[in-house]
């Protein structure tokens, strides 16, 4: 039997572009939702032309950003300026249980989708709104791109080797924060649903998304008053728990209690009645000179001498991987993190897979494990517009006929 996900059966309309709101899409997907991907005609989602790297194929050329969050989904072209485009999107959304956009504030009202508008259209529809920076306050109308929200936000602040060189995190994280909590959002809305028999609107952004998930960073500030700052690759809270330089190398260890510090002075032979040493507070206070005693007795060895020694202390340490490195490790392909699909020009491709799984209670997993591959622009506009002019398909249900949706399962 076929694992088809949580959300089987829910139909999502996906009208978002770029990243943030195709994450979220993707993650409904991964769940088994159906999503319906609504492209501008005009060359469709931006991220279809952002590259290198890009892959040539005798049909044109695939983006592999795109390719990164849209599987699961299918395409179908709509000038939402045209009537004819807007008559085809209200037909999806009297049929939908989700709409994903992350248009600028405003934009889909003036398309004449307002929040109102869409309730009468079909109130039972859940939306979900991704923004830059809120939908109101003083600054909600500016548009939302990654690197812009990481340094509003504070992220960079805290990113880099000190406070002299901010930096963004190496992937846009804004994006995908976003996307997350969005997805969790809809899901909660969804629940709620079964309660009310209403949708409501769900909103996100990326400036919430970043603030949000400050944790002890935002704490340091609200409640103790201090400005956090970037310090590179070591915690600013506990010692030693960070990357320490060793012979050809670097090995990182977490020592986050006591009882591992204990352990880790014993194995490498520092001294346990150091007062700089004496407990985590100190560590702090004396971590510079903690980094270089560390460093000099890690010297000698390389990273897989060090990394045998501390898992033989059962000390917390890893080493630094590339990617090629990850997505060639067992582990992560233990847990479905690279997952085969089938791409109509590509032909066989791998992308990173959902972070999730699904199991019953007596451990048979459930979760979804076959995946469709990113759509080619307008792939799907034949056989939504037939599912559509089906009769048999209710208004209003938020239900389908999965059979007749052209999709790949």
């Amino acid at each position: 039997m076929k694992n088809e996900g949580p959300l089987s059966g829910k139909l999502v309309i996906d009208l978002s572009r770029a990243l943030a709101g195709p994450h979220a899409g993707m993650m409904l997907g991964d769940l088994g939702a159906r999503v319906i991907k609504v492209e501008n005609p005009d060359g469709g989602d931006d991220t279809r032309g952002w590259g290198p790297p890009f892959i040539d194929t005798p049909e044109g050329r695939e983006s592999t950003y795109f390719l990164s969050c849209n599987r699961n989904k299918e395409s179908i072209r709509l000038d939402l300026k045209d009537p004819e485009g807007k008559a085809v999107l209200r037909e999806l959304l009297r049929r939908a249980d989700v709409l994903v956009e992350n248009f600028r504030p405003g934009t889909l009202d003036r398309l004449g989708f307002d929040p109102v508008s869409l309730a009468e259209l079909n109130p039972r529809l859940v939306v979900l709104s991704i923004s830059g920076f809120g939908h109101d306050g003083p600054e909600g109308h500016r548009a939302g791109y990654d690197q812009i929200a990481q340094g509003e936000a504070g992220l960079m602040s805290l990113t880099g080797s000190g406070p002299d060189d901010p930096q963004r995190v190496g992937v846009p994280i804004g994006d995908v924060l976003a996307g997350i909590h969005g997805a969790y959002g809809v899901l909660a809305a969804l629940l709620e649903r079964e309660r009310t028999g209403r949708g409501q609107v769900v909103r996100t952004s990326l400036l919430s998304s970043i603030v949000s998930v400050m944790a002890f960073q935002g704490t340091r500030w609200t409640v103790g008053g201090e400005v956090p700052q970037a310090q590179g690759n070591h915690h600013p809270s506990i010692a030693p728990y960070g990357l320490f330089r060793c012979a050809g190398g670097a090995v990182q260890i977490a020592v986050g209690s006591e009882g591992l510090w204990r352990r880790f002075a014993a194995e490498f032979g520092l001294p346990l009645d150091d007062e700089r040493w004496q407990d985590n507070q100190s560590r702090v206070a004396h971590r510079a000179e903690l980094i270089g005693v560390i460093e000099a007795a890690f010297s000698d060895s390389g990273s897989e001498e060090l990394l045998a020694r501390l898992e033989s202390a059962r000390v917390p340490a890893g080493r630094v991987r590339s990617l090629d490195e990850v997505f060639a490790w067992e582990q992560t392909r233990s847990q479905h993190l690279a997952v085969e699909i089938q791409h109509p020009t590509l032909g066989p491709i791998e992308v990173p897979g959902s972070p999730l799984r699904f199991f019953e209670a007596g451990g048979t997993e459930t979760t979804k494990l076959e995946h469709s591959a990113p759509p080619r622009l307008g792939e799907h506009d034949d056989a939504v517009r037939a599912w559509l002019d089906d009769a048999l398909v209710p208004a209003g249900s938020g239900s389908f006929d999965a059979g007749s949706s052209g999709a790949a399962s």
